[in-house]
């Protein structure tokens, strides 16, 4: 096949520089890759208001500012033309030791917002290389796009019961980022299934009922928000004792899932576990002081907890300990 490289600046073929640009996003490392136009999320933006009038986003006040902008890529970057969506797998097929002190797999390794952002940005150069006038925007996560919405709308997989993106290769242990771009490409029309069918798993596993209904998560319920994102100064009440072990967010919704028994290990090695990051000794953790603490978890996603969520769940879960152990006697 004739490259991009090949070809006159000025006569560059939509087609070909598409299928070239999803080509070099898989020697990127990505694992799926998908193009769409950027265009409104109609029915995405308005279930995310729906869920937002509910007061399911807790004290993510962020999700509040501006709810167009996140259905409207435009809004974000007004040169968008085209969004190419990207997926990378991060599992890896350690197992928890414990059941307290447990850790989320996604931060097990190397903070995956920068794993991702560094190779969207190689992609952004070699399209600038390619095309003289192109332009994009970088997302990863932070940015107030509906990126698991964009990875669906792409085809890498369907919106799951859980709220996570299932993709049919790899299931749910995925990475989701986006580039957006000033340029008008072809674009993938072919969208994935919804393939949970009558399956309920993830909602009768999860131990808090954070999952209120298919497809609709109660923040304020679910115990990756409890232990991450909430600025709460503990955890206590019904919440607190059913914790389960879990220390930094959780897995449960994803571990119960029947779609990722097709999960392989991650061909990124910075994903690979970094020591005592599968698990967390509680004592050490309370021990921790501010300059401790930024030299252990530098470079590490679980940094977003803070200092002071990480001791507040220690002592939640220290405190569920004691009472397991009184409980035996």
């Amino acid at each position: 096949m004739k490259l991009i490289d090949e070809l006159p600046e000025t006569d560059v073929d939509l087609r070909l520089l598409s299928r070239n640009i999803e080509q070099q996003a898989l020697r990127e490392g990505f694992d799926k890759v998908g193009i769409v136009p950027a265009v409104a999320l109609e029915r995405e933006g308005h279930l995310l208001r729906e869920w937002l009038a509910r007061g399911y986003h807790g004290e993510m006040k962020w999700m509040e500012r501006d709810p167009e902008q996140r259905a409207n890529p435009q809004k974000f970057f007004p040169g968008a033309r085209s969004v190419i969506v990207v997926a990378l797998n991060y599992y890896t097929p350690q197992a928890h030791e414990s059941q307290t002190g447990k850790v989320s797999r996604y931060a097990w390794g190397s903070d995956y917002h920068d794993i991702v952002t560094r190779k969207l940005r190689s992609l952004l150069d070699w399209i600038k290389n390619h095309v003289a006038d192109a332009e994009g925007k970088i997302c990863v996560d932070i940015q107030p796009l509906m990126d698991k919405a964009w990875a669906a709308r792409a085809g890498l997989g369907w919106i799951g019961k859980h709220t996570n993106l299932i993709t049919p290769e790899l299931g749910s242990w995925v990475f989701i980022g986006e580039l957006l771009l000033n340029l008008e490409l072809e674009y993938d029309a072919v969208q994935s299934e919804e393939h949970c069918g009558t399956c309920t798993l993830c909602i009768q596993a999860c131990p808090t009922d954070a999952i209120r209904e298919p497809y609709v998560v109660d923040s304020q319920r679910c115990i990756s928000y409890t232990t991450i994102e909430s600025r709460a100064a503990d955890i206590a009440g019904p919440l607190a004792e059913k914790l389960e072990g879990w220390f930094y967010g959780c897995d449960i919704c994803q571990d119960v899932c029947p779609w990722n028994r097709f999960s392989v290990a991650t061909t990124e090695p910075g994903f690979a576990p970094r020591p005592g990051s599968v698990n967390v000794a509680l004592n050490e953790i309370l021990k921790l002081t501010p300059e401790t603490y930024a030299e252990r978890f530098r470079g590490s996603a679980m940094k977003r907890a803070k200092l002071a969520g990480m001791q507040r769940n220690a002592r939640a879960l220290s405190r569920s300990r004691l009472a397991t152990d009184d409980e035996d006697e």
